[in-house]
């Protein structure tokens, strides 16, 4: 039943027959085989069907609550089996909110140096996409806000504070100061992120509470558009101290701290609550306690 409940899984995920056999790596014949046979075990209509995928039926729904549980535990336990005969190995999926990049950089370097036969593959995403990932059962775990937005039930493992800064070039009426307050923000030209991510709300917030509408001419969900803009000139950006950190030593680039006030928002490690936690996700976890604050 559990290669039946993948299938369902991924046709869940894909929202339509072909792309979900090509996830599955099955003929789409098979796939609609698998999901008609399951029906009949269950006794019940899992999906509409007319001339294509229209949804999940409401026991659909219901089983696939059911089937990402049931799909989660025979992984780990194939992953555990697998640990105990061979060592870690496999394929973890990381999501990663843009702004935590640089710090998943540096914890997925140390994790990959300590497990040497073990592949990441890390996934720029907004905060929300990570954590339907993680029900959906297509990611593993996620680097997001730990104290922005409802996280549901997670185990987590905290990885450092977030704080921000005007990213403007070396030639703005603003790049001999030391530091800025939100609220002479009002008088910035700003690109920033698209409205999606959770940063971009956080920054809203933040000026907002000082006064100043968010009403950037540019928006991007990545932060290289961001800072290329800054760099055309004329542009400044607001991004996080550690996000901002890998650009920084380009010559024309600077980077002044916000204050009035002092933000920080706590960014790190989360994954499903689950006793154990798989061996991969649960070696990153030990990876990200040990991880310099």
């Amino acid at each position: 039943m559990i290669d039946k409940l993948e299938m369902f899984l991924a046709l869940a995920e894909a929202r339509h027959f072909g792309r979900a056999a090509e996830a599955a790596g099955v003929a789409q014949p098979t796939l609609s085989a698998a999901i008609r046979s399951l029906e009949d075990q269950l006794g019940v209509p899992l999906v509409r069907r007319g001339s294509r995928f229209e949804g999940l039926t409401p026991e659909g729904e219901r089983a696939l609550h059911w089937a990402r549980r049931m799909v989660a535990d025979a992984r780990a336990l194939r992953e555990e089996m697998r640990t105990a005969r061979e060592g870690l190995s496999g394929t973890l999926r990381l999501g990663v909110i843009p702004t935590a990049l640089a710090a998943a950089a540096r914890l997925t370097a140390a994790f990959a140096a300590r497990h040497a036969r073990v592949r990441v593959t890390v996934l720029s995403a907004p905060s929300t996409a990570i954590l339907d990932g993680l029900d959906a059962l297509t990611l593993d775990a996620g680097i997001t806000y730990l104290d922005a937005e409802p996280l549901g039930r997670r185990t987590t493992q905290a990885l450092y504070e977030e704080r921000h800064a005007l990213v403007l070039r070396d030639d703005h009426p603003f790049a001999g100061r030391a530091a800025l307050p939100w609220a002479a923000l009002g008088e910035v030209p700003l690109a920033l992120l698209t409205p999606e991510m959770q940063n971009r709300r956080i920054i809203g917030a933040l000026l907002a509470a000082a006064g100043v509408e968010a009403a950037p001419r540019i928006e991007t969900n990545s932060t290289i558009a961001l800072v290329g803009h800054v760099l055309d000139g004329g542009w400044a950006t607001v991004l996080p101290l550690g996000a901002a950190e890998p650009f920084l030593s380009h010559p024309r680039l600077r980077a002044l701290p916000l204050r009035d006030p002092d933000a920080r928002h706590r960014v790190g490690l989360v994954a499903p609550a689950r006793e154990p936690l798989p061996p991969l996700v649960a070696a990153l976890m030990a990876e990200a306690r040990e991880a310099p604050r």
